[in-house]
């Protein structure tokens, strides 16, 4: 969704959700450099949504379930079974089996045969960090 984001201007709501969640949930940013990368980016960028997207996303603005967290593995197996919107983006992974694109577990080998990344954090890992941390602020 990045890439198309960064190519294209836009991307849908709900890969704008997904990126949101991960990058406060998982990476643990503060939404408000999300919120701004956003603003620069989106040629239907509107500061009101934008602002209001971020805040629901990182649980600090109306609506504020601290927990909901997006699973990127699960999104994609919902919203792109089939693994094509990942591949159009990611054309690298044109190879690589739908399980594992969809998933996000691809194997060492297909991502060094690709030359795809290894993923920067463990969603599960990341999770359960977020949640101590929530529970922290209690």
């Amino acid at each position: 969704a990045m890439r198309q984001l960064n190519e294209t201007g836009w991307m849908h709501n709900r890969c704008r959700m997904i990126v949101a969640s991960f990058l406060t949930k998982d990476l643990i940013i503060n939404w408000q450099w999300g919120e701004k990368y956003f603003m620069q980016r989106l040629w239907d960028g509107d500061l009101s949504a934008n602002n209001g997207g971020w805040q629901w996303s990182a649980s600090s603005g109306m609506d504020p379930k601290p927990l909901r967290i997006f699973n990127p593995a699960s999104q994609a197996k919902k919203f792109d079974p089939d693994g094509e919107y990942i591949r159009k983006w990611l054309p690298e992974l044109s190879s690589v089996d739908t399980e594992y694109v969809v998933s996000g577990k691809i194997p060492e080998s297909d991502r060094e045969m690709c030359g795809y990344p290894a993923p920067i954090v463990d969603h599960n890992q990341q999770q359960r960090r977020f949640k101590e941390l929530y529970k922290e602020l209690q």
